[in-house]
């Protein structure tokens, strides 16, 4: 175990450390981590439809458009990391006008919208985030180029239009040349190379993989959000394919994706963060360490908002007593969601979008279900299954904090 823990530490950790810091994934992070006040806004908005189905309509215009936003964050993102803030607007301008030049390549020339409005929301995403990275790409390569010489009479605001025009063109003359001229369907070609990762996700092997991951590498203090460039696209495919089927009345527990950010953190797994340790924290506050009954108190109203970095932070990244629980939450939180949603299905798949995290257990659950008891049953059991997982593991941490106090006590 020794080897294996130095191997994590000293080796697999900066590594991955590395890729998770690389430009563009930080640049998607960032990019989708700023348009969650829509989506949050979109979920009240789900929410109130319940009661009056008139609300659909805001809710389409936060949600169904969270891909325009993409496309203008990313290239913008990315220019302001490189310090090209001249260019960032017009950056982020061309790769919103480059998307839609993907997803509607007959709007201009007809005058009529086409289908590919449907790619403006959630399904999308990946198209946006393309083209995005295409203009931030061709603006950074442009960055230091000027029509003008350093001393020229040549005002300032009006030596940055003219220096805009050329990556302008070329964003633009690309989309039209491969959509337009070529007759290539960027936009469906996008979406069918990344189509395998939403049906892999989407299954329950899929989801165990997934879940684990990010109970992996949070145990080492990287957090789970910097999976958001992968997994965040297909839980808004996966949930606005779950409203549709609402919506058109067809929705069973059998075609309902699971792999949703509701599911996750507002209705079944994630009580008390990523990793499911509201539980742990509660054994904390009732230990006989006072180190560890000290850090439970303290982390107790944030884990019960579903803020988990206090006790991760504090207790289990780098620790074997409690990385190991952590690493065995995720898969379990998914299989059991998954058998008792699916296979055997007392508890309610979500039909409704809430993503307010930080609204406590079993409320947000309460919501997301729409009052389904059973469903809160499922997730109180849930809840009782996550804290045996942590407690054995948990009181043998306990047992080495004792006697570390005990020592100091006796020096």
């Amino acid at each position: 175990m020794k080897a294996f823990m130095n191997w994590l530490e000293n080796s697999f950790a900066p590594k991955l450390q590395k890729v998770t810091n690389l430009t563009w994934i930080v640049v998607i992070k960032d990019s989708i981590l700023q348009i969650l006040p829509f989506i949050l806004a979109g979920s009240l908005f789900c929410c109130l439809a319940i009661l009056k189905g008139d609300f659909w309509t805001p809710f389409g215009w936060t949600m169904s458009k969270i891909s325009l936003m993409i496309a203008f964050l990313v290239p913008f993102n990315y220019c302001e990391k490189k310090r090209y803030r001249k260019q960032r607007i017009l950056a982020g301008i061309s790769g919103l006008l480059l998307f839609m030049i993907f997803v509607e390549p007959e709007v201009v020339a007809s005058g009529a919208a086409t289908q590919g409005q449907s790619l403006y929301g959630a399904a999308g995403l990946f198209v946006a985030m393309i083209a995005g990275i295409v203009s931030g790409l061709i603006f950074g390569a442009f960055a230091k180029f000027s029509f003008f010489k350093e001393d020229s009479v040549i005002p300032d605001f009006v030596r940055q239009w003219f220096d805009a025009l050329l990556p302008i063109m070329i964003v633009v003359a690309l989309g039209w040349v491969l959509v337009d001229i070529v007759g290539l369907d960027i936009a469906g070609t996008i979406q069918k190379i990344f189509s395998p990762l939403a049906l892999i996700a989407n299954t329950l092997p899929g989801m165990m993989l997934v879940t684990f991951f990010q109970c992996f590498i949070y145990s080492m203090g990287i957090s789970g959000w910097v999976l958001t460039p992968v997994t965040d696209p297909v839980k808004r495919q996966a949930q606005e394919a779950n409203l549709a089927l609402v919506a058109a009345g067809t929705a069973t527990a059998q075609n309902l994706s699971l792999f949703t950010e509701t599911t996750m953190y507002t209705c079944y797994m994630w009580i008390g963060g990523i990793g499911a340790t509201l539980s742990l924290v509660l054994l904390m506050c009732f230990s006989k360490s006072k180190e560890l009954n000290a850090l439970g108190k303290a982390c107790l109203a944030p884990g019960i908002l579903n803020i988990n970095e206090p006790v991760v932070f504090g207790a289990i990244a780098w620790n074997p007593y409690l990385m190991i629980p952590m690493w065995i939450q995720g898969p379990v939180a998914a299989l059991t969601t998954w058998a008792f949603t699916k296979w055997i299905p007392i508890a309610k798949i979500p039909r409704i979008m809430f993503e307010l995290w930080y609204c406590p257990y079993p409320i947000s659950t309460w919501i997301s279900t729409e009052g389904h008891l059973m469903s809160i049953v499922f997730v109180l059991c849930q809840f009782a299954l996550q804290a045996l997982i942590w407690y054995p593991f948990f009181k043998a941490y306990e047992k080495v904090k004792l006697a570390e106090e005990a020592e100091e006590a006796a020096k």
